[in-house]
Parts: structure tokens; sequence; C-alpha cells
């Protein structure tokens, strides 16, 4: 009997092309078109990913169990999750529950019509998946059997796991770990690409008792720094089958469950010839210092991105806003 195929490993050094920018404009608030459920507030808080679903924007949100969808009007509305075991949708410092929340930080769509929201799997409770097949009513799916596996093969349980981006690339499933749990000279962040395969993944979504998708390759990935401060995946969208667009932010937070004042924020394309980066600036050409965390295509573009900004201030909605880069 022989044991599991070792996972590949390879590591991959973005180059950062100073001559050119992506520019951020378009800058919306996502608050409700209409009186929302009694225990949400009545704005997007914590924007963290972004993806298209039935012709819909869905936002995710790290804080709140509820999702966000934004329609061809403009117009929001929540999606309500279940509530935590104790009946609260809200979590925050300020009501003493943050460490209940489900932090999903993640998105995407699978062939089969379904729609994966993945928790950052930075605390057990972070170990969660939300599904979703835009009819009935979402549900909540324990998941530590898969990060207990990405864990091992990514972190290898010297530092916090933290999925903040995930893609699916033909058959692959790529999650995207951020790596802002340390900064010393012992143990380095460590950003990193974990591919899996999209039928097993499906398959163990739909069926009790099949064993959770294995790992197939990690690819270590080292973004560079503003100051110090090193730059780390936040989200990222397949362009198609070969290419993908990344975004990354600075943050200077002491930890992965932790915020900090963000530095900069970069784009990049992810194809095989490498890891190519670009600032993301505002319209006065400035480098932004806005926290940008989710990434979608606009439909009919190449060019143009629907981007989540999370402002990290509970009363504050999220805002979403356009990046254009000519990547080409």
């Amino acid at each position: 009997m022989t044991g599991a195929p070792a996972i590949r490993r390879t590591h991959l050094v973005a180059r950062f092309d100073a001559s050119r920018v992506a520019t951020l404009d378009e800058l919306v608030p996502l608050e409700y078109a209409r009186a929302v459920d009694a225990s949400l507030p009545a704005h997007v808080r914590a924007a963290s990913a972004l993806r298209q679903f039935r012709n819909r924007l869905v936002i995710v949100q790290d804080d709140i169990n509820a999702l966000a969808v934004r329609d061809s009007s403009g117009a929001v509305r929540p999606v309500l999750l279940p509530a935590h075991a104790s009946g609260k949708r809200v979590f925050d410092d300020t009501l003493g529950n943050k460490h209940d929340k489900l932090d999903l930080e993640a998105c995407v769509t699978l062939s089969d019509g379904r729609l994966v929201a993945f928790g950052s799997g930075s605390t057990p409770e972070r170990e969660q998946l939300v599904v979703w097949d835009g009819r009935a009513p979402p549900s909540i799916v324990d998941a530590s059997a898969l990060y207990r596996g990405l864990r091992a093969a990514v972190v290898r349980d010297a530092a916090r796991l933290n999925v903040e981006g995930a893609v699916v690339r033909g058959a692959r499933l790529e999650l995207f770990h951020r790596g802002n749990d340390a900064r010393d000279a012992a143990r380095a962040p460590v950003n990193a690409i974990a591919e899996l395969s999209c039928d097993e993944f499906a398959a163990w979504l739909s069926g009790p008792g099949v064993r959770s998708p294995r790992i197939r390759r990690v690819t270590t990935v080292e973004l560079g720094d503003v100051r110090g401060v090193p730059f780390g995946f936040t989200d990222a969208v397949a362009l198609d089958s070969e290419r993908i667009v990344v975004l990354a932010c600075a943050e200077d937070s002491a930890c992965a469950i932790s915020d900090g004042a963000v530095l900069g924020c970069r784009i990049g394309l992810l194809d095989e010839h490498g890891l190519c980066t670009v600032d993301v600036c505002d319209a006065a050409g400035q480098r932004t210092l806005l926290k940008l965390e989710g990434i979608e295509r606009r439909e009919g573009s190449s060019f143009e991105f629907d981007v989540a900004v999370d402002v990290d201030l509970p009363a504050a909605p999220a805002q979403l806003g356009r990046v254009v880069w000519e990547w080409h």
C-alpha cells in the first residue's frame, strides 16, 4: 500500500513594476436599499470578498452572518446566514464576541452552480464554509478536515492559517494564504497558494463520508514590502484558465487576527511567466492607503475590476470601488 503523493512545492518572487500603476476610483458606500433584519446593521461592513453569481455581485462580510447582494441597478440587500449558537449575527470587539465570527474572507463559484465562501482558518470557529445555490437559504458547513490539511501543508503549524482569496482556474481550486501572522527574523511571514482539485472539492462538499480534498501543490510567494511591512494576499480573481489577477495589501498589524494601518496596496498578474505587481493609486496618482479586500472582474472587461474596501469601522459602511489596470 502506497502513501499519498507528495505535495509539490515551488517558490515565486513577485516582480514590482514601479513604472506603471492601477487607478482606484468610483468609490460608493455599500448601504442596504431598504430596511433590513433587526439583527443587522443598515450597511455592509467588513467587506472581504466579491464574486459574480447569478447576474448579481455577492459581497462577503467577515464579521456579519449575512451575505450582501448587489443587483444591476446598484441596490444592495442582505441574505441571512444561520445565526451563531448565541443567536447573534454581528461580531466585534465592542460586543465582546469577535472570537465567534466566521471570518469569511474568500469566495468562489463552482461549475455546479454553487457559491462557496471560505472562513480564514485562523481559529477553529473560522474553519467553516458557507454554501449557497442562490435559491434555498445558505448553509454553514464544518470544514475542519479541509483546514487541517491546509494548515499542515501551508504553514506547517508554525503560524496561523489565513485564507484570504480563492479562485477556480480550470480544473483547479486555488486558495490564497496571507502570510501576516509574524514578522521576525526567526519566522518571517510567508504568503502561499494552495492548489486542490475542483472535482475532489465539489465531491467532498456534496457527499458525507468523502475524504477531504488533497492539497496537490503549494507555492510560496514573496510580494515585497513597504517600509518593512510586507504585502500579503487579500483576494484574487481568475481571468481565464491560465491567468489570475491578485490583490495584496501591506497592513501594519501584529498578527493574522488584528487590524492595522495600511501602507499600500498592489495588484498583480500571475501567469506562466510569474507574478508582476504594480501599485494601486487614487485619481490624483497617490498610493492608496485604503484596505482593498475583495476583487472581481467587471463583466465584459479584462481591465476593470470591482474592489471591496474594508474601512475597519463598524459604524461606517464598507465601500465598492473600481480599479482600472491595463495589465497587457
